[in-house]
C-alpha cells in the first residue's frame, strides 16, 4: 500500500492524495513513521497555539527540520502520526509537495501512547519502518541503522545518545556488540550514560503483535518484553535535542537551527 492515505482511530478511511492507483517502484521504499500527536503539556507556557512539534525554531517548525533530514538520508515517505491540534500538521505539510515528499497521516481519536499510535498507522507502515519521536532531534545516520539492522537480522535497532546524566530519561545498557541487555526508568540512575534517543528501525512483526485500539507505550511496554529477542542499539555521539521542555525548546533555538542548515549547504 502506497503511502497515500489518512487513516482514523474510529475507522480506516483511504483519502487519496495522488490521483493514480497504480503501485510504482517508490512504493517499495523505506517509510518513516514520525510520532507527533502529544499533547506537549510541559511546553504549554511557551507554546500554547500548536502542537509540540510544530513549535518553532529559527522560524519553522521543528517537524520540518526532522522531515528535511529524513529526505537528506533518502527517504522519500512520511506517515506522521497526529492528534492533539492534528488540523495544523496537515494543513502546513498537506501531501508534502512542497518539501519534495510523500506525506500521509494517521490521526488519533484518543491518545494511544507510542505504540498505539504506532498499531493505527500499521496499513500504511513499510517493512521495516523507520520511528521517531517528533519532538527530539538526534544526529544519526540511516545507512548505519540499516547496516546493523540487516548485520543482526535484528527486530528493532534504536539509536542510543550517550549524555552527561541519564535522570530526566532512564538508561540504556547495551553489550559491546550491540545487543540491548536491560532498560532502566527515568530517575532510577543518575550520572553519565546511554538514553533511548527516540528513533527506531522496526520490524513490521513486531507491530503486528500490538494490541489494536489500546493505549500502548513502546518505551514501557513493548520494548522492555523484547530484551530476549534481537534489539540491538546504535550509539550517537552528536547534537541532541529534546524540546518537551522550554529551557531545551531555547536551547534548539540557540543551535539546532543554524547547525541543521549548516550541514546542508
Amino acid at each position: 500500500m502506497g503511502c497515500r492515505g489518512e487513516v482514523s482511530a474510529v475507522k480506516i478511511r483511504l483519502r487519496m492524495i495522488h490521483s493514480s492507483n497504480a503501485p510504482d517502484k517508490q512504493d517499495l521504499q523505506l517509510r518513516a513513521f514520525v510520532l507527533c500527536g502529544g499533547l506537549g503539556t510541559r511546553l504549554r507556557s511557551v507554546v500554547s497555539d500548536r502542537p509540540k512539534s510544530m513549535a518553532p525554531v529559527g522560524g519553522v517548525p521543528f517537524l520540518q527540520l526532522l522531515l528535511e533530514d529524513l529526505k537528506a538520508q533518502g527517504i522519500r515517505e512520511v506517515i506522521l502520526g497526529t492528534g492533539y491540534m492534528a488540523n495544523q500538521v496537515q494543513a502546513f505539510f498537506r501531501g508534502g509537495e512542497e518539501f519534495g515528499l510523500r506525506v500521509c497521516y494517521s490521526r488519533e481519536d484518543k491518545p494511544l501512547g507510542t505504540g498505539g499510535a504506532l498499531k493505527l498507522a500499521e496499513p500504511l507502515l513499510s517493512d521495516p519502518v523507520v520511528v521517531l519521536n517528533g519532538d527530539s532531534y538526534v544526529e544519526w545516520s540511516l545507512a548505519a541503522t540499516r547496516d546493523l539492522f540487516a548485520q543482526k537480522d535484528a527486530s528493532v535497532v534504536m539509536i542510543l545518545q550517550a549524555v552527561p546524566d541519564v535522570a530526566r530519561y532512564g538508561s540504556v545498557t547495551i553489550e559491546p556488540g550491540g545487543r540491548v541487555t536491560e532498560f532502566v526508568e527515568k530517575g532510577t540512575r543518575t550520572g553519565a550514560g546511554l538514553i533511548n534517543a527516540g528513533v527506531y528501525l522496526v520490524r513490521k512483526e513486531v507491530v503486528a503483535a500490538l494490541p489494536v485500539g489500546q493505549a500502548v507505550s513502546l518505551e514501557r511496554d513493548l520494548f522492555p518484553g523484547l530484551l530476549r529477542g534481537e534489539v540491538y542499539g546504535l550509539v550517537s555521539e552528536g547534537l541532541f535535542i529534546d524540546i518537551g521542555v522550554p529551557a531545551d525548546l531555547e536551547r534548539a533555538q540557540a543551535v539546532l537551527f543554524a547547525r541543521v542548515r549548516a550541514t546542508e549547504r
